[in-house]
């Protein structure tokens, strides 16, 4: 949206078919003469924070004419709840104003006017809010001289088609509801794949035997998704009983080395400094005993009761169990894999035409498969990690590796929707997905005329980057587009129009 962009829009209040806010409906030409209300004029404007929605009554001069404005917060399409609003009407060099210091309901105000000039003039809305002022201004607004030229202004302006729906504006202010400007973004090529997420390298660590020996669990259990803690004991090795590659007798035989070696180097001590042994004798018991001490400490701080101790090097998750409790395992086996589940790989695979806009890629999309979550790359700090280089007839696909944070919960070993954004220079008008509707294979948008009457326009759909949709036709740059709670406007003309209890009436 463009800020002080400035939208003016004229049209006719009459009955049936069109709820409006005074509780008549839009003019339809076919009606009796009987049934026709009081003609308004609705006037539209922006700023960056305010929506102002206006109907008034055609301005003639020295008379009183009605402005009941509606304002909406555009942060989230709610209502104004207590502000001080103040209304102004500027024509040729004369002024006169109205300050009011709440609403008559949450988001609308009724203001009295007299203006005294003819011509062409500008209506400002003030609004005080604890936080500042805000201006929003409409220009061109005319003073007539007379009822009769007033009343033929508004005859000739269009009444609204038999595709437009009406959403008054307290149906939208209870809903999730909002528009937005069609405006040409720069929307490049988008790659749809699926792709697999994966544990960071760096972020698991693999924990194994140092010895051989029977794996005996800590509290009897294993099991995957179990939390551990950074030096929280996983499992014993227990090799008590074997007649190869007992524990108990390596820890015998590793305490009488060390002993042993002691005792050798005292000895050659002693002798060197009596001359009696060499340097060269003394080094290598010194030698001796530093290997000696090394292996029985290191079996001495694994080893207890008979069994040795595997603790978890880091804190995390379980992520897999490679063994059953009571399994024999060799040195160096993998007995659990812990995960920390922080970072993670998200792997896709892609034909290899996509390999000259892979170095383009500027960021991508991701969808959980099975919901209606979808993050950026940015939400989840993350990047591009590699792609590859070259392919072969096992695999001729290549892979895009993306690096993400995990955040919000992402499952690892799972698979996701993947929309991989690419560079471009072309520009296009791209919707939020929401925006667009389907209707028996075809696709539509609802265009705003008024903050209340909406157009309901068939589109050309283009490339979808998980957010947003392109649009090849039936959008124009500048119109407003419903951006948020599309079906319920497709929902509202459904019921074939809108009850006279939902509405409001002025």
């Amino acid at each position: 949206m463009k800020s002080q962009a400035i939208i003016l829009s004229i049209s006719i209040a009459a009955t049936l078919g069109f709820g409006s806010c005074d509780g008549s409906a839009t003019k339809n030409n076919n009606l009796p003469e009987a049934a026709a209300h009081e003609e308004k004029l609705t006037l539209t404007s922006y700023n960056r924070d305010v929506e102002v929605y206006a109907e008034v009554t055609p301005l003639v001069a020295g008379q009183q004419s009605s402005v009941v404005a509606h304002f909406t917060r555009l942060d989230n399409f709610k209502p104004l709840e207590a502000e001080t609003v103040t209304v102004s009407l500027t024509t040729g060099g004369d002024s006169i104003g109205q300050t009011l210091g709440e609403p008559e309901r949450p988001g609308v105000y009724r203001f009295t006017l007299q203006p005294a000039a003819v011509g062409a003039g500008k209506l400002a809305f003030g609004i005080t809010t604890p936080s500042g002022t805000s201006q929003v201004a409409i220009p061109d607004v005319r003073v007539y001289a007379g009822d009769s030229e007033a009343e033929r202004a508004a005859d000739n302006e269009v009444v609204p088609g038999s595709s437009d729906v009406v959403f008054t504006k307290e149906q939208s202010w209870k809903v999730d509801f909002a528009t937005e400007e069609a405006t040409p973004a720069p929307f490049g090529e988008v790659i749809k794949v699926v792709a697999k997420i994966l544990p960071a390298q760096g972020d698991e660590r693999v924990v194994a035997t140092q010895s051989s020996g029977m794996v005996v669990f800590h509290n009897g259990s294993m099991v995957e998704g179990r939390a551990v803690g950074a030096g929280q004991a996983l499992f014993s090795i227990e090799s008590e009983g074997l007649a190869d590659n007992s524990l108990s007798v390596r820890y015998a035989e590793a305490e009488s080395e060390y002993n042993r070696a002691k005792v050798e180097y005292e000895r050659k001590k002693a002798l060197a400094q009596d001359k009696i042994a060499s340097e060269s004798e003394l080094l290598k018991a010194q030698t001796e005993l530093t290997n000696a001490e090394i292996t029985y400490r290191n079996l001495r701080k694994n080893f207890s009761a008979g069994r040795q101790v595997v603790s978890s090097p880091t804190g995390g998750f379980v992520r897999q169990v490679w063994v059953k409790n009571g399994e024999y395992v060799a040195a160096g086996q993998a007995v659990v894999t812990v995960t920390q589940n922080r970072d993670l790989l998200i792997r896709a695979e892609l034909q290899p035409k996509y390999y000259g806009v892979l170095s383009a890629i500027t960021s991508a999309n991701i969808r959980v498969m099975g919901s209606n979550r979808t993050y950026t790359l940015e939400e989840l700090d993350g990047q591009v990690a590699s792609f590859g280089k070259s392919t072969d007839v096992s695999n001729p696909l290549i892979p895009v590796i993306f690096q993400v944070r995990n955040s919000v919960g992402l499952l690892s070993g799972s698979f996701v929707e993947l929309y991989i954004k690419t560079q471009t220079s072309s520009r296009a008008i791209a919707l939020p997905n929401e925006s667009i509707v389907e209707e028996m294979g075809s696709f539509f948008a609802y265009v705003q005329r008024t903050p209340e009457l909406f157009e309901k326009r068939p589109v050309r759909k283009g490339a979808t980057d998980g957010f947003r949709t392109e649009v090849l036709s039936g959008i124009s740059a500048g119109e407003r587009v419903v951006s948020k709670g599309a079906i319920l406007v497709k929902l509202a003309q459904a019921a074939g129009g809108v009850d006279s209890e939902s509405g409001h009436s002025h």
